[in-house]
């Protein structure tokens, strides 16, 4: 079942091992011990995978990021939400696509999905809209050699 808990518990299995210097993250889109796959919870586990691997970027703590040179210009007791720095700090934040943020009259308005029907939703307009790139043609060149050698290999 996909709810909170299993939304914590990939997040919290993805999040320690990958701070602790892990360079794969395991069992996305897995559920019950690996049991049941979910193509939804796999959007799901994408979206967290990212975040945790933001997060490992850590925080760049300089005069820019603290906004040193904004805050003498403005001064104290100033709009800093409005100063184009902010805005351009807050870019480089993680740009959750399935995580919804809004304030909650905003989300009941655009119909209250909760994220598993929103990573489902995406879901499926991948599977319906996805276009895989096409193999490069030495690529397509080594799996027909190693086709054609295994066919030699049966007829023998």
């Amino acid at each position: 079942m996909v709810d909170a808990q299993s939304g914590h518990e990939k997040t919290i299995t993805g999040m320690l091992p990958a701070l602790a210097g892990a360079n794969v993250i395991y069992g996305l889109g897995m559920l019950e011990m690996g049991i049941t796959f979910d193509l939804a919870q796999l959007v799901l586990d994408h979206e967290f995978a990212g975040m945790i691997l933001h997060s490992l970027d850590g925080i760049v703590v300089n005069d820019e990021t603290l906004s040193v040179d904004v805050i003498r210009e403005l001064g104290i007791g100033k709009d800093y939400m409005a100063h184009a720095s902010t805005y351009k700090h807050m870019k480089s934040q993680s740009q959750a696509q399935i995580i919804d943020r809004r304030m909650r009259e905003d989300w009941e308005t655009a119909g209250g999905s909760d994220a598993y029907k929103r990573a489902h939703d995406k879901m499926l307009g991948i599977l319906e809209t996805y276009v895989p790139a096409p193999l490069p043609q030495n690529v397509l060149n080594t799996i027909r050699s190693i086709v054609e050698e295994a066919e030699k290999e049966l007829v023998r």
